[in-house]
């Protein structure tokens, strides 16, 4: 059985919605940089790499976490809408 909407275009998916999704990434990037674990010194750091690449893994760990939470941003822009 197929049930068709009763008003098609009614609701619409919020046209930023790649712009809404790289700001709550970027967010999440930030509050990482900030509160998330910091390198270690000594004998058992990463050195000159942990230095250059760290920043590589905030942005991975940022977008997993940005695909995985939604945050309400495209709502709250769109006027309960989105």
């Amino acid at each position: 059985m197929q049930i068709a909407k009763l008003h098609p275009g009614l609701v619409q998916p919020h046209p930023d919605r790649a712009a809404i999704a790289q700001l709550e990434q970027a967010f999440l990037e930030e509050m990482l940089k900030y509160c998330g674990p910091k390198p270690m010194a000594g004998a058992f750091s990463g050195g000159a790499g942990e230095d250059h690449f760290g920043s590589f893994l905030v942005q991975h760990q940022a977008a997993i976490l940005s695909s995985a939470i939604d945050f309400g941003l495209a709502a709250r822009l769109d006027g309960g809408r989105g």
